[in-house]
């Protein structure tokens, strides 16, 4: 069943909602808040490279309470086990059985922020959750819930002391973006209110998770024709036959762009996707996914320069089937 006209429109008119609102918040960042939902709504997961103090903690806070969520902030650090972010399984002497007790995965938006500086064994504890949804401790099976959505951050500038995400982690991130620092009207809107704690501004719940869980269904039902598929294709084979690619997009990146493609389209009234949700898109969902030649690397060139090049030099389809 595809997505109809009218339901486009409703679903444009909601996310919008969720944006304004979470705008409030996070001031002139029309665009990242935009994103971060997009993905929310792919059912994909976000990476943030920032450096401290331009809101990523507020970004999280404000999206779970826009939704009627629950947000947890995990701060990942070496000596972080596994366990403090699954949960642990604790033998309870009164009843004389094993209780499982859920640790700060469990929520709908979940801020694990400095990832990099826990070790790869406490890393890998959210390869599972974040492709199934699911925790699997001590052999039993625990789900976390919908929507659900890790919002992960690094800092880009210092590396001193963290482990860099192994490349089956960073293909498990829908989206890999950056907040940014304010302009300058924005920043004098927050200077203005600097007798008021980030924490203590409160974001009205706009939607329930349950409406969330429905739009997410929604956007899958968003007509993609033939010729997008075909130039997602061409795309990713695009950026594999770059010269000053070692490693190009895996076929879970180029399903990552046409699903994030979809909620895109939505999200401009649109029952279908155009070349445009694709090139809007194309960017931060398949840049993280490349391993560049150390030799590029060391020329300047950024994977973002790549996927730039390969979308100026691949053409886009100008016709398409009737919807």
């Amino acid at each position: 069943m595809t997505m109809t006209p009218d339901e486009a429109a409703e679903f444009a008119a909601d996310l919008d909602r969720l944006v304004g609102a979470v705008e409030e918040v996070l001031l002139g960042k029309n665009r990242i808040v935009r994103l971060s939902f997009i993905a929310l709504l792919s059912e994909g997961h976000l990476l943030l490279e920032d450096v401290p103090g331009t809101g990523k903690t507020s970004l999280a806070r404000a999206m779970a309470q826009s939704v009627a969520g629950t947000s947890n902030r995990v701060q990942f650090t070496p000596d972080l086990l596994p366990g403090d972010i699954t949960g642990v399984t604790v033998y309870d002497q009164r009843s004389g059985r094993f209780d499982f007790h859920p640790g700060p995965v469990f929520a709908n938006i979940v801020l694990a922020d400095e990832i990099n500086r826990a070790s790869p064994k406490t890393q890998s504890a959210l390869l599972e959750v974040m492709e199934e949804g699911q925790i699997t401790v001590d052999g039993q099976t625990h789900t976390v819930g919908h929507p659900f959505m890790v919002i992960a951050t690094q800092n880009p500038i210092e590396q001193a002391g963290t482990y860099r995400l192994p490349e089956a982690q960073l293909d498990r991130f829908l989206m890999r973006s950056s907040i940014g620092y304010p302009d300058h009207a924005s920043t004098i809107r927050i200077l203005e209110g600097a007798d008021q704690r980030a924490h203590a501004h409160v974001v009205e719940p706009q939607l329930d998770a349950d409406h969330v869980v429905a739009m997410a269904a929604a956007a899958r039902t968003v007509f993609v024709d033939p010729t997008i598929h075909d130039y997602v294709s061409r795309l990713v084979e695009g950026t594999r036959a770059a010269r000053e690619v070692r490693l190009g997009v895996s076929v879970r990146g180029a399903l990552a762009l046409i699903r994030a493609a979809k909620t895109h389209a939505a999200s401009r009234g649109r029952h279908y996707v155009v070349p445009d949700d694709v090139k809007a898109l194309a960017e931060p969902v398949l840049a993280h996914r490349l391993i560049l030649d150390p030799e590029a690397e060391f020329d300047g060139v950024t994977a973002s320069n790549v996927v730039g090049q390969v979308l100026i030099e691949t053409p886009p389809p100008s016709t398409r089937q009737a919807v």
